[in-house]
């Protein structure tokens, strides 16, 4: 039986805690590992390790800490299988599918790159007589990640990536439902040359969050996870006196208007709404089909379905892998089953290989869905696409405008002003054209509205930069010797 510790200091530590939870390997069934789950007295340790090492790292030139960064993404680029396996192994998704997920946490690595640039200010001179005036942005200090089980390896780079090129110390607390990509990443930073203490990994449940999130000197929290946790996770923090940014659930509509070209909308629908076994919250849950398109639509998606080949994700011929856990995948069992009772179509029903070792759940589809079903209201989170039929363009956007979440959202269409007029009223964070899965790259920022995300600050990028520093103005005189008066007045600048 593996043990997975914790990462404090630059290196593993055993918990103290006594407590430990299980990791499976969702393919078999079997229990593989089990993680070491932290006590408030063992995050305050692992917090304590990191502000002592933010400061000298804060002192860090630009230059270095861009040195390190690049010797992270060389390791990172050079070893993306090894991480890939290790990913499938306690997630499940496909091998193809978790070197994808490391090259888009890849892209974060570059673009933290270019932090000497990222980090300048502005400056005005001559802003009064002799006065300059110039912004500069500085490190928080410590800031925290909790991410979730879906992501192990990208979402943590979304967010440590920029967090360290800031010139912060970063604690992050991963899923335990599959913690070891986090202590990878750990060791990777270690041998990239990052010194001890910048990067913390602290596993752990509710106790080590809340420890998180109510210890003094944790500046800023960042969390992916669901939109009740999400709500949580903002409202603690925040009335700690900490920068929340919290990343929530998701409803993601793809509208297939009738001139949409079928073939390629059916695809579409099919990889973004079945990668990674629907586990994803940018994944497309809810097919809305205009008009006369519906049924040739429904119709396409289910001649491929059987084409799909559902296996453990080690294998190279298997497509889609398995859920997370015994309980995640009879909770989605269980959505497919109030659908059918609500009155949807079961077009196709993944609960058939229910009965497989793993965790596996077959593609659903679900036809005729209305608005008032769980299977439409509820994020699901597993491999079911629900189709809904409206009759005009403006009933399709106002079903997504609707929606209490507002992540992603796509149109399928040939016509260039539909799109261009979606792309205008729709209220979602990230809009894609005949793109399935609009997650921006990293020069752009992740985020979602609505219920979506709680806090004003999107994920990565620019926005990463900004959530993760904080502004200085500096107005500076140097005056002659003998120049100076008493002036009770407010300063002016003329």
């Amino acid at each position: 039986m593996i043990h997975i510790a914790h990462w404090i200091g630059g290196a593993e530590r055993a918990g103290e805690s006594g407590r430990v939870g299980p990791v499976f390997n969702p393919a078999t069934g079997e229990q593989i590992a089990q993680v070491d789950l932290a006590s408030a007295a063992e995050v305050a340790v692992a917090v304590a390790s990191a502000k002592a090492a933010a400061k000298a790292w804060r002192e860090a030139s630009l230059s270095k800490r861009s040195a390190v960064l690049f010797k992270f993404r060389e390791l990172l680029a050079a070893r993306t299988g090894e991480l890939a396996a290790i990913i499938t192994r306690e997630h499940g998704k496909v091998l193809a599918d978790a070197a994808g997920e490391v090259a888009r946490g890849l892209e974060n690595v570059e673009f933290a790159t270019g932090v000497p640039h990222l980090m300048k200010g502005g400056f005005s001179e001559q802003a009064a007589t002799g006065v300059d005036v110039y912004s500069i942005r500085q490190p928080l200090g410590v800031v925290a990640g909790i991410t979730p089980f879906n992501f192990p390896a990208m979402v943590p780079l979304w967010m440590c990536a920029t967090a360290i090129a800031s010139g912060n110390a970063f604690v992050l607390k991963p899923s335990e439902k599959d913690p070891s990509a986090a202590n990878w990443l750990a060791a990777l930073w270690a041998e990239a040359g990052l010194p001890e203490g910048v990067f913390t990994v602290v596993h752990g449940d509710k106790e080590a969050v809340d420890a998180l999130l109510t210890h003094p000197d944790v500046a800023a929290v960042s969390f992916v996870g669901s939109t009740p946790i999400a709500k949580y996770i903002y409202e603690t923090g925040t009335a700690h006196g900490k920068r929340v940014q919290a990343l929530g659930g998701a409803k993601n509509h793809m509208i297939v208007l009738p001139d949409a070209e079928l073939d390629a909308a059916a695809d579409a629908a099919i990889s973004a709404g079945y990668g990674a076994a629907g586990e994803r919250c940018m994944a497309i849950s809810v097919v809305v089909a205009v008009g006369e398109i519906a049924d040739p639509l429904v119709e396409a998606i289910a001649a491929r379905l059987p084409k799909i080949r559902i296996g453990d994700g080690t294998d190279p011929n298997s497509e889609m892998g398995p859920l997370i856990n015994a309980q995640h995948r009879d909770r989605v069992a269980g959505y497919i089953a109030a659908g059918a009772d609500a009155g949807a179509k079961v077009v196709a029903d993944g609960r058939d290989i229910s009965d497989r070792p793993g965790f596996f759940l077959g593609a659903t589809l679900l036809d005729n869905v209305t608005p008032e079903m769980t299977v439409y209201t509820d994020e699901i989170f597993g491999p079911v696409l629900s189709v809904v039929r409206v009759d005009t363009y403006a009933e399709a956007v106002q079903l997504v405008n609707d929606n209490e979440y507002g992540n992603g959202t796509a149109i399928f269409t040939r016509d260039g002003g539909a799109a261009r007029q979606f792309q205008f009223e729709v209220n979602a964070g990230m809009v894609g054209v005949n793109v399935p899965i609009p997650v921006p790259v990293a020069y752009y920022s992740f985020g979602g509205w609505k219920a979506s995300l709680f806090g004003d600050t999107h994920m990565y990028g620019p926005d990463g930069i900004h959530f993760f520093t904080r502004s200085k103005v500096v107005t500076s005189r140097w005056p002659d010797p003998g120049t100076s008066s008493v002036d009770l007045g407010f300063p002016q600048t003329r």
